[in-house]
C-alpha cells in the first residue's frame, strides 16, 4: 500500500477496499474531479506496472483508483 500513499488504507475502518476503473485519461478525469472538492490520496502518478493512477476517496470515504495503462506491457496486461 505504500506505493498508494501513506495511510490510505486503514484496517478495521472500512478503508481496505480499493474500488478500480481503467479510464481513457487519469489526467482528464483529474482535472473534472479537481473542482468538485474530491479528497485527492494520489495525484496522477505513473506506477512502476505500468499504469497511470489517480486515487481519491468517494464521499463515503472509499478508495477509489482511476488508472490507465500508459506502457505497452501494461496495455498488453490489461487486454487478456
Amino acid at each position: 500500500m505504500a506505493l498508494f500513499g501513506a495511510d490510505s488504507a486503514r484496517p478495521a475502518a472500512n478503508r481496505t477496499v480499493i474500488t478500480e476503473f481503467r479510464v481513457a485519461d487519469v489526467d482528464a478525469e483529474y482535472r473534472r474531479l479537481t473542482p468538485l472538492g474530491c479528497e485527492f490520496v494520489q495525484k496522477p502518478t505513473t506506477m512502476p506496472w505500468g499504469n497511470r493512477s489517480l486515487l481519491f476517496r468517494d464521499p463515503d470515504g472509499n478508495l477509489i483508483n482511476f488508472f490507465t495503462p500508459v506502457t505497452p506491457d501494461a496495455a498488453q496486461r490489461q487486454d487478456r
